[in-house]
């Protein structure tokens, strides 16, 4: 599994790029699961978390070294003054370059641990931007400005557009080279083809926040070798 990765260290953050497959904090059921919280304090100490990512969610990740940064950025995220921008890959062709998903979400009565857009659920706005129209695919900047649980998720999914290697909210396929070359062939070794993404394609990519002398701080964590490869061969295949 791929290890993760530190962005900056300071005295008062620590913001780390996280693999998918890995918790913000352990699992009450399952210690075994790798997390941040316990690879972080093993690392340096005693660290305070700010906000967590979804488990198969890649990407950004704010961290505070001492108890009044925790307190400080705590008070940012309660007042809204943190903007958390996500890339993700989703299916289809989006008929606007860009647009707003304001839909309320909230648990699903018959399936636990899965979200929905219902007219009762708690208020939920996502913006989000084309970065680039494929054939059949398309890469999205996505801003939210409330953090429900499934957010992303839920509102592209409800658009009809769900996130690739998604699968709670879509079918959870792979991403095959053979879909983008005819004359794919494996090698004599290989009895089973290897993905080139097996897992949700939402990354976390940068975060932007009000530091100490009101100057605003941005950092970013670059795609992961799965995603960037996929693209790569999705932008060859979408070429006229």
């Amino acid at each position: 599994m791929t290890a993760p990765q530190i962005i900056h260290s300071d005295a008062d953050a620590i913001l780390v790029n996280k693999p998918s497959g890995w918790l913000s904090i352990p699992d009450r059921h399952d210690p075994a699961i790798p997390c941040l919280k316990n690879w972080l304090t093993e690392m340096a100490g005693p660290i305070w978390v700010v906000h967590r990512i979804d488990r198969d969610t890649s990407g950004i990740n704010l961290f505070a070294r001492n108890a009044s940064a925790h307190q400080h950025f705590n008070s940012l995220f309660e007042s809204r003054r943190v903007a958390k921008e996500y890339l993700g890959l989703a299916k289809g062709m989006f008929s606007s370059p860009s647009g707003t998903f304001d839909q309320p979400i909230e648990e699903h009565p018959g399936q636990p641990g899965k979200m929905r857009v219902y007219r009762s659920g708690k208020a939920a706005i996502t913006h989000y931007t084309v970065v680039e129209q494929f054939k059949a695919f398309a890469l999205l900047k996505l801003v939210i400005e409330t953090g429900r649980t499934h957010q992303i998720r839920v509102h592209l999914q409800n658009a009809g557009h769900p996130l690739v290697g998604d699968p709670l909210y879509g079918d959870g396929q792979p991403v095959l080279l053979s879909q983008f070359k005819k004359k794919f062939n494996l090698s004599i070794n290989e009895e089973a083809e290897r993905p080139l993404l097996a897992r949700l394609a939402l990354h976390a990519h940068a975060i932007s926040y009000e530091g100490p002398t009101e100057q605003i701080i941005r950092w970013e964590a670059p795609l992961a070798k799965d995603m960037e490869v996929t693209l790569k061969q999705i932008r060859k295949w979408s070429k006229p």
